[in-house]
């Protein structure tokens, strides 16, 4: 924005401590002369005209008086605003630092806390969130231009093919096109999705993730029972606010991925609600290959997948559970993967619930 010149903060402070010792200078000068000429004194006698006279010799004193006030106010107030907004020159520095891609630059003032401490502190924080912010985002175009390039290579290389051999059969041709355009479909969707989960601009209503939870494995149960999965879900009604498509999007993926992720034939996945004092949960588990809890913290960056090898034939994109994190943060709640002993992951998603907490019935464990 652009701003007309003007007075300096440094300046104005001075100014203002320099008006400030004038006016007590003044008013103490105005005390000293009603003292002197109107209050009456014991033992002394004035002459009719002796103001004029006392006024002739305090004259010259006060003005000395004025004048050694304003050069005082004035040195000692720029010195004492410079000391003062030092630790504002270091924010500004450190914002100018900022503004010029240095996301690394940090402020660290130090000293006791007070306003100019609290405020640098959270800059710092700030500095911190965003460089982690914009190294992520910067991952991700990467990633995704990765992930996005390759079925367009595909997609070209295909179509060369088809051009140098004109008589080669089409149908084959024809059905690989059609399955790497849908998965480059599915991950601009996806993409899309996470951006607007980002955003948090949804609209929100109450929802009981028992109920999507339910939803979400009556869709899925065909691809379980094409690849052998058993899926177990119980729990009891767990309620919180929120986008009820993107919550049920969140399901969706968690169960999706513990079918996709498991043991083909003999894998189980459970998937359990519950309701705890301030807080609702939505855990989903499943068998599968073991993970170390180094490679369980990197599952929600995006185009990160849990196995090398994928039990179905449509991997997905790598951005299911990167989703999951950005919508369930966007409702305020929590994330967290744990490898299991014997194999596979259990995923909790914890939400702000709306009701009040209750005893389960029946008791409920975890997969062994």
């Amino acid at each position: 924005m652009d701003r007309a010149p003007g007075l300096s903060v440094r300046l104005k402070l001075t100014l203002s401590y320099a008006g400030f010792v004038m006016l007590a200078g003044v008013l103490l000068l105005v005390a000293g002369w009603v003292f002197l000429t109107r209050v009456p004194h014991v033992g002394l006698v004035f002459h009719p005209d002796y103001r004029l006279p006392v006024l002739r010799a305090f004259a010259p004193i006060a003005a000395t008086v004025l004048t050694f006030l304003l050069v005082f106010g004035l040195l000692g107030g720029w010195l004492l605003a410079g000391r003062m907004l030092a630790p504002l020159t270091r924010i500004t520095h450190a914002t100018r630092m900022a503004t010029s891609d240095s996301l690394s630059h940090r402020i660290r003032l130090p000293g006791r806390r007070d306003e100019f401490r609290e405020l640098a502190d959270a800059f710092d924080a700030m500095l911190a969130r965003l460089e982690e912010h914009v190294a992520e985002q910067r991952r991700f175009a990467a990633n995704a231009s990765h992930e996005l390039r390759t079925p367009l290579a595909i997609s070209k290389t295909l179509l060369d093919v088809a051009r140098s051999d004109p008589h080669r059969d089409t149908r084959a041709l024809i059905d690989r096109l059609h399955a790497v355009n849908t998965r480059a479909i599915d991950l601009t969707d996806a993409l899309l999705l996470l951006s607007r989960a980002g955003q948090r601009s949804f609209p929100r209503e109450p929802v009981d993730l028992s109920l999507l939870a339910e939803e979400a494995t009556e869709t899925l149960l065909p691809l379980a029972e094409r690849h052998g999965v058993t899926i177990e879900t119980r729990g009891e009604p767990a309620s919180t606010t929120g986008s009820p498509t993107l919550l049920l999007q969140v399901t969706t993926n968690l169960v999706h991925n513990a079918i996709v992720h498991n043991l083909p034939g003999q894998g189980t996945v459970r998937v359990d609600t519950a309701v705890h004092p301030r807080t609702v949960a939505l855990t989903v588990e499943n068998t599968g290959e073991p993970i170390t809890p180094e490679r369980a913290s990197t599952l929600v960056e995006p185009f990160r997948r849990g196995t090398e090898r994928v039990h179905t034939d449509h991997a997905g994109v790598g951005l299911g559970l990167a989703i999951v994190k950005t919508i369930t943060q966007a409702h305020d709640g929590t994330l967290t993967l744990t490898p299991r002993p014997a194999g596979g992951l259990r995923v909790t998603v914890e939400l702000p619930g709306t009701t009040a907490p209750r005893v389960p019935q029946d008791g409920r464990g975890g997969l062994r």
